[in-house]
């Protein structure tokens, strides 16, 4: 029994140790303004077959979820995604999902329907995935007003870290235009 006790203990320490790692990384502040690089423009069809530009959310906080209906990962962050979408919309923010399966709208279409999504989703290539420097699944950017790239999560996110920099940036945004 010991040992296996002392397995338990030690795994679940390990365990905290790596979420609190996680948040910690997460929770670091935004770089500042000027060091943050414009995100790539690219103008794709959502699944509603509206075109979806990036450069005319300016002026909007984004979320870029770069994600795939295969992806565990992704598919816990979806949720939280379409919750900060509804929360935070009239502060400024916007979500997209950027799908990066293979086979497109033909795996999308159906999960889509199973799993309705209340932001835009729309169909990556492998030339916007190497734009965006986009390796493995999921990665998530937030972009701010301005359209510079605030952050890069590759992994899951840690929800309450990343929630935080989506607040700091609507907040940002808020005291420009009070200005």
């Amino acid at each position: 029994m010991l040992p296996n006790t002392f397995h338990r203990i030690a795994l679940a320490f390990t365990l905290a140790l790596c979420s609190a790692a996680l948040a910690a990384k997460q929770s670091a502040t935004l770089p500042s303004n000027g060091a943050r690089k414009p995100a790539p423009d690219f103008t794709l069809t959502d699944a509603t077959g509206a075109p979806l530009q990036l450069s005319v959310l300016k002026g909007k906080v984004v979320v870029l979820d770069f994600w795939a209906t295969w992806c565990h990962g992704c598919k816990i962050e979806i949720p939280w995604y379409m919750e900060f979408q509804k929360k935070y919309k009239s502060q400024g923010l916007v979500v997209i999902g950027v799908s990066m399966d293979e086979d497109g709208w033909k795996s999308v279409e159906p999960y889509l329907a199973k799993h309705p999504i209340n932001y835009p989703i729309a169909i990556g290539d492998s030339e916007l995935a190497k734009r965006y420097n986009v390796e493995a699944l999921p990665v998530t950017l937030l972009i701010d007003r301005d359209g510079n790239i605030a952050a890069t999560h590759a992994g899951m996110v840690h929800k309450s870290s990343f929630e935080r920099q989506i607040l700091s940036l609507l907040q940002d945004g808020a005291k420009i235009s009070a200005k």
